[in-house]
């Protein structure tokens, strides 16, 4: 009998914690082009730093087994080699408060923001594939129970087709099929190598798929009576702001409480 993948809200720290990219903030990938006006950054976003919980609390509510945390690499390491035990310790009490009333914490490694200070053309540069294990090392053991799996990149495919041949992501570059496919094989490279650590490979999530709030409830519905996966992320829990954020969320902030934003239809496929 199939019983299908486990299901998962995303969260997604840069476009939903604020404090990013602004003066004495951590700046990441997309500092050069916020500072130049071409588009805003997060802000305040919705100001989830401080306040997590308030949107956890509901995700049980909504049929999810877990959640999918961007824990922001710039907050963790704003600069090359310091780690900001701090901003650790506060993804660990975010994470173990989502244990605390019975989700899963699948952890994303990198995301579509990494720190300014690995270079626009991180993906390309060899001496990064050290940064991304230390880093994953550092979020694993940091973080430790409270992690129940770990997916090292959340949208591979954007990191290298959008920013080598469309142009519209870091490194803003177009047409560049050479370093696409340079690009894809280092991610490739990272990936393998994360499996195989003995400190991040146990929990590295094998397969998963991600869902957007913009498909039917039918399709949702289809992948998640798929045997194929053993994790299914429905993007997201909180729409956000900036230029990562996703263009709708399950929940939305009104006079200061968060409430459930989706159809009946959505929430049946949900629970």
């Amino acid at each position: 009998m199939s019983h299908g993948p486990r299901l998962f809200a995303t969260l997604e720290g840069y476009a939903v914690e604020g404090g990013f990219d602004r003066p004495f903030e951590p700046a990441t990938c997309y500092s050069p082009t916020i500072s130049l006006g071409r588009h805003a950054g997060p802000g305040d976003a919705a100001g989830l730093w401080q306040d997590y919980e308030s949107v956890l609390d509901l995700v049980p509510g909504l049929g999810f087994e877990g959640v999918r945390l961007g824990v922001e690499w710039a907050r963790i390491e704003p600069h090359r080699g310091v780690v900001d035990e701090s901003a650790v310790a506060r993804y660990t009490q975010v994470a173990s408060h989502a244990r605390s009333i019975g989700l899963g914490v699948t952890v994303v490694l990198v995301d579509a923001a990494w720190p300014a200070w690995l270079g626009l053309e991180a993906w390309l540069l060899p001496w990064v594939v050290p940064d991304v294990i230390g880093h994953a090392r550092t979020v694993v053991t940091g973080m430790g129970e409270s992690v129940t799996g770990v997916v090292a990149f959340a949208d591979p495919r954007t990191l290298v087709a959008g920013g080598y041949l469309e142009g519209v992501v870091p490194p803003w570059r177009r047409g560049a099929r050479v370093d696409a496919a340079s690009a894809d094989a280092q991610i490739d490279r990272i990936a393998d190598a994360l499996r195989a650590d003995p400190v991040v490979g146990p929990l590295i999530v094998r397969s998963s798929r991600t869902v957007s709030l913009h498909q039917s409830p039918e399709f949702i519905a289809q992948a998640r009576s798929s045997d194929a996966y053993d994790e299914l992320y429905v993007r997201t829990l909180v729409k956000g702001d900036g230029p990562t954020a996703a263009t709708a969320g399950l929940l939305v902030q009104r006079d200061g409480l968060w409430r459930v934003d989706a159809s009946e239809e959505l929430l049946n496929v949900l629970r």
